[in-house]
């Protein structure tokens, strides 16, 4: 494992403009800052790496370090034992260079801006989801809707990926742009088959947008094609961010984290307040047909048979996935042009307070789910939805880690029928290797114990 010992590098743009207080927070090492700053650094220079466990990461370079040194024209960044990859002859990558200033550009305006307003209303939250992605230039006005978010598995099959890839290669030939979570798997899959479809179209400046968060940024560090990177405060922000800044949805096969995303994105277009969703497809090789039975047998149990009026299964033609994604897209342009809603952010969209309030997984929030059939279906998609999020930090992110270290696996209680219903899925997730195995004999250890 190479590192290098010590370098410089100073920050992109006007981030050398920092103040005083701000240059002290985020370099003093017992500072809360400072630490976020740190792991979020680190996951940014450990892009290409083939470790995914936050926690064998921190362990390896323990010795790493990032401190801002401030000088007469602004600051330097020192950094310490980073990993070697992320630099040629010794010279940090370009890319990776705008990713580290994405990171301290976000840190410090959610720090001191954001973070700092005590008010946490609906409409005030999604005003902060739209404050952070405007400072990161994200929403851009005077452009027509063509933003296709797409979710999926990170540690997938070469063929699940290939086929990610020729779907993006069949949306960048239709002149689309690219948002997904930023890590591998099928969230670089479709960026670099978009970005082959951009360059035979010759469009120069195709958008491939990551949208991540502290949490979850050192599993799935961004993959070198995103040239847009943005680091939401939480999950939430970021599950916001995906549904304000995209026009039509595209889902791969993926574990955990991609059913809490559909159920995320279900329980929105369940809510009787939305007359207008999201475009949703659902969409894998010929493989995966048994995955797409499974999840949509999974979802009609749990919120009812007509839940599959919410999204199209398109099983292999690539081309086919294309063609329902620009025939959406124009759809949603016509109906924000009619509504005269924003093409650059889904101001139309509520989204339930619940969702948009932090989901803390500790042992007593995941036993007070209330997974019950009798709820309104988008409240049950919600309940859902969390028990899926504390299961995805059991299994990647380090509070969820070592809450089940410490207290054992997560309670979830509920209706028998729904408890079967995901005992089932997350049994054949395993199977498939859809889910993130324990330490050890390369057998998976659960973080979560079902009971009636």
């Amino acid at each position: 494992m190479k590192k290098i010992p010590y370098t410089t590098v100073r920050p992109i743009r006007s981030l050398n403009l920092l103040s005083q207080e701000e240059i002290v927070k985020l370099s003093s090492p017992s500072a809360e800052l400072h630490q976020l700053f740190r792991e979020c650094a680190l996951a940014i220079l450990n892009t290409d790496s083939h470790e995914d466990d936050a926690e064998e990461i921190q362990q390896l370079y323990a010795d790493f370090d990032i401190r801002l040194k401030s000088q007469p024209r602004g600051v330097m960044l020192e950094i310490f034992n980073a990993p070697a990859q992320s630099f040629v002859d010794g010279t940090l990558i370009r890319g990776i260079q705008e990713h580290l200033s994405s990171v301290l550009r976000d840190i410090v305006y959610t720090d001191f801006k954001i973070l700092a307003e005590e008010t946490n209303s609906s409409a005030k939250i999604t005003d902060k989801v739209f404050r952070i992605l405007r400072n990161a230039n994200m929403v851009r006005p005077n452009v027509s809707p063509n933003l296709v978010v797409c979710w999926g598995g990170h540690s997938i099959p070469r063929e699940e990926y290939n086929y990610a890839k020729h779907v993006g290669y069949e949306l960048g030939l239709r002149g689309l742009d690219i948002i997904t979570g930023c890590g591998i798997g099928a969230m670089k899959g479709p960026m670099k088959g978009a970005a082959v479809g951009h360059a035979k179209q010759q469009i120069t400046h195709g958008r491939y947008i990551g949208i991540s968060e502290p949490g979850i940024i050192a599993s799935e560090s961004p993959n070198a094609i995103v040239n847009e990177l943005v680091i939401m405060p939480d999950i939430e922000k970021r599950l916001e961010a995906f549904v304000r800044l995209g026009h039509v949805i595209v889902v791969f096969p993926g574990g955990v984290g991609t059913v809490e995303e559909i159920f995320y994105l279900l329980s929105i277009l369940l809510h009787p307040e939305n007359k207008y969703g999201i475009p949703l497809i659902f969409a894998g090789p010929e493989s995966c047909r048994d995955y797409f039975n499974t999840l949509d047998a999974f979802l009609k149990q749990c919120l009812g048979e007509d839940i599959s009026q919410l999204y199209d299964i398109v099983i292999g033609e690539p081309e086919t996935v294309g063609y329902k994604v620009k025939q959406a897209m124009t759809e949603v342009h016509e109906n924000r042009r009619e509504t005269e809603e924003a093409y650059y952010y889904n101001w139309q969209l509520y989204i339930d307070p619940m969702l948009q309030q932090p989901f803390i997984p500790t042992h007593e929030n995941m036993a007070a789910l209330h997974l019950d059939p009798s709820l309104p279906k988008h409240l049950l998609a919600s309940q859902i939805r969390s028990a899926f999020s504390g299961i995805v930090a059991g299994n990647v992110k380090s509070f969820g880690i070592k809450e089940v270290a410490k207290h054992g696996p997560y309670l979830l209680k509920g209706d028998p029928g729904i408890m079967r219903a995901i005992d089932n899925l997350l049994n054949i997730f395993v199977k498939q290797q859809r889910m993130k195995l324990g330490q050890g004999e390369g057998v998976y250890q659960p973080c979560y114990k079902l009971v009636e």
